[in-house]
């Protein structure tokens, strides 16, 4: 059985870079900050995973966070690839390597910029796994 954490993001790194909504306006999909990419681009962050067992199965329950980073002068076309990375979302298989997806909820978004930096959008989501 695999890590569901590295399941789960391999999935997402996938159905990120399968949206042409996505791929059409950013340079990249990043496990984490990449050093010098060019703006906007998605950073996928360490997941939060805790336990999500049965009597009979193991299950866990994994936090995802995007970032959308962007250094537009407005947060307009940030919303709009927040928007498409929480459709991304909704496109995961229901099946991975070990592992089957019981559930993939929208939990929050927050769109933040410092007074000099970009633009950051913040989306979050529970995925629920079941050993397959």
């Amino acid at each position: 059985m695999s890590d569901p954490a590295m399941a789960v993001q391999a999935a997402i790194v996938s159905a990120l870079r399968s949206s042409s909504a996505l791929t059409a306006e950013i340079s990249g999909v990043f496990d984490g900050p990449p050093p010098r990419a060019p703006f906007p681009y998605v950073a996928i962050s360490d997941g939060l995973v805790t336990d999500w067992s049965t009597k009979t199965e193991p299950g866990r329950d994994i936090r995802v966070a995007l970032t959308v980073w962007d250094d537009y002068e407005s947060p307009a076309r940030l919303h709009r690839l927040m928007h498409a990375c929480a459709q991304a979302m909704a496109t995961l298989p229901p099946t991975l390597e070990g592992w089957r997806i019981v559930n993939c909820t929208f939990l929050r978004s927050l769109v933040t910029r410092s007074a000099t930096g970009p633009w950051a959008g913040l989306v979050e989501h529970r995925v629920r796994v079941m050993g397959a």
